[in-house]
């Protein structure tokens, strides 16, 4: 393989995804953000040594739908977001918008 033959991520992201802002990659982006959230709720989760099932009774839900957002299989809600993050880990949640 060449040099000139070597992409960016960037660039790879564009060639098979569209550019930012086409439905395709828009969809892409979504799917990383909610992946990313799982992942900071797990992280958060291990840290204060809890396990799924302990989380889930401290924010009144179910064990099986904190293992479904930490594995990226479930689109959470911001009123449930919001219990496990204030009640399951004593946290406090911060939103942005970007336009």
């Amino acid at each position: 393989m060449s040099q000139k033959d070597i992409k960016t991520l960037d660039q790879f992201v564009d060639e098979q995804y569209g550019a930012v802002g086409t439905e395709t990659r828009d969809e892409l982006d979504r799917g990383y953000e909610a992946f990313k959230l799982g992942v900071m709720i797990r992280e958060a989760r291990q840290k204060a040594n809890l396990t799924q099932k302990e989380l889930a009774d401290k924010a009144e839900t179910k064990r099986s739908y904190i293992s479904r957002i930490e594995n990226d299989a479930s689109d959470i809600r911001l009123s449930t977001l919001l219990r496990i993050i204030e009640k399951g880990l004593n946290g406090k949640v911060n939103i942005s918008v970007d336009l």
